[in-house]
């Protein structure tokens, strides 16, 4: 299976070479699945376009909100930085969309984000409860 999985990021390293948000998702979504979280949406986003979230993951009895932020190289900073008020207020928004939709009580979420950067090999870190 480890060799599928090096062919198909050979193929999107290729494809979307200049897109590290989508190479970003993909490797974050592989990330969680191998840690044993279930993954029920991606992109998620909500009808009036006020908010996006990028993984939606079950993760034990918590359905957890993910934003992934993926950077080239940390010359400006570690990508979870780039999670400020702003974005986090559009992502909590997506979120109790998601969750009412679902009916799912927001005690049973949380907030995560996963930081990637694109070293070789990429290095991902998961923060539980960022905010």
């Amino acid at each position: 299976m480890g060799l599928l999985y090096r062919a198909a990021d050979r193929i999107r390293q290729r494809r979307y070479a200049d897109n590290h948000g989508r190479l970003g998702e993909d490797l974050a979504h592989r990330f969680l699945q191998a840690r044993g979280c279930a993954v029920v949406a991606r992109n998620y986003r909500t009808l009036s376009g006020s908010g996006e979230i990028d993984l939606v993951v079950w993760d034990g009895h918590k359905l957890a909100f993910i934003e992934v932020k993926t950077r080239a190289s940390q010359d400006f900073g570690p990508p979870e930085s780039a999670v400020d008020a702003e974005k986090r207020e559009r992502v909590r928004c997506a979120a109790r969309d998601y969750a009412r939709r679902a009916e799912i009580a927001w005690r049973d979420t949380r907030f995560d984000i996963v930081s990637i950067v694109l070293d070789q090999p990429p290095r991902i870190e998961w923060l539980r409860d960022a905010f």
